[in-house]
């Protein structure tokens, strides 16, 4: 008893970033296109969300195998299709990938507006009163503008850890260590976990800097019950590169320069990461 208590403190004291099997090197990065196929996502005034996360993705993962050798990219789609959400998982954890990004675009509301056309009269019983008339209409543009990434919130960790001992032979250094009827397994299983998140925390913070030195604004890095995130066995991101429904950043995204920009952005925060985590 006094063993295992003495290695249950351990494993506690353990720095995040030295838990994972691969915790000191970056050799698959996984790039997820949002949405796809039937699922549109998020629409502009004249493009959609899945055609722009397409776009981003496919010069992301060139400029990844352009310059950074060693490293494999894995897609999830490279078309207009869609995989679901447990497929883009089970792509990412049957290839024991070491990052899982996932390229979408942002967007807001429609807005309810009202406008006043006149009144008429109404009898009720012996009065009569006035009533206004109004025209309802529904405006979808926004000055809304930026960029932000998101990492997965902390009431989804239950499906992480799932993940994690779905797919331990790719987490951890020794295969076999997780065992499911060991009471301890929970204990290591958490530790994983808390480490993916400080690493995805590190890494969107890293790609949200990237985005400010090209003069973009940038909304931080934010928590949030993302499927999407919650099911693969390793560190994540969520990038929102932008707000469709916003004309000028609408146009921006559907330039080749813009997604270019986005795309090296994101690259320069998971360059300046792999440095990081090799460095150690």
């Amino acid at each position: 008893m006094q063993i295992r208590t003495l290695v249950v403190l351990l494993l506690l004291s353990i720095s995040p970033y030295l838990v994972h099997a691969n915790a000191n090197k970056l050799s698959k990065i996984v790039l997820d296109a949002g949405h796809g196929g039937h699922d549109v996502g998020a629409r502009g005034s004249f493009s959609a969300e899945k055609d722009l996360t397409l776009g981003i993705v496919l010069k992301l993962g060139k400029i990844i195998n352009d310059s950074m050798k060693g490293v494999q990219v894995i897609y999830t789609r490279t078309t207009d299709v869609y995989p679901t959400l447990p497929e883009r998982h089970e792509i990412a954890n049957k290839a024991n990938a070491d990052l899982f990004i996932s390229v979408h675009i942002n967007s807001t509301p429609f807005h309810k507006n009202r406008e006043l056309q006149g009144y008429r009269t109404v009898k009720k019983g012996k009065k009569r009163y006035k009533q206004p008339i109004y025209k309802v209409t529904y405006d979808h543009v926004t000055q809304a503008n930026g960029t932000e990434s998101y990492v997965l919130g902390l009431h989804r960790n239950s499906q992480k850890e799932s993940a994690i001992g779905e797919y331990s032979e790719g987490v951890t250094e020794e295969p076999g260590m997780l065992n499911e009827n060991d009471p301890m397994t929970a204990i290591i299983v958490a530790q994983y976990a808390q480490s993916f998140l400080s690493r995805s925390v590190n890494l969107g913070t890293k790609i949200q800097s990237q985005f400010e030195k090209q003069g973009r604004a940038s909304r931080g890095v934010l928590q949030k019950g993302l499927e999407v995130l919650a099911g693969s066995a390793m560190p994540g991101v969520l990038v929102e590169c932008g707000y469709v429904n916003n004309p000028d950043e609408e146009t921006y995204l559907n330039s080749e320069r813009g997604q270019f920009e986005v795309a090296l952005a994101i690259f320069r925060g998971i360059r300046e990461y792999k440095w990081e985590i090799e460095r150690q």
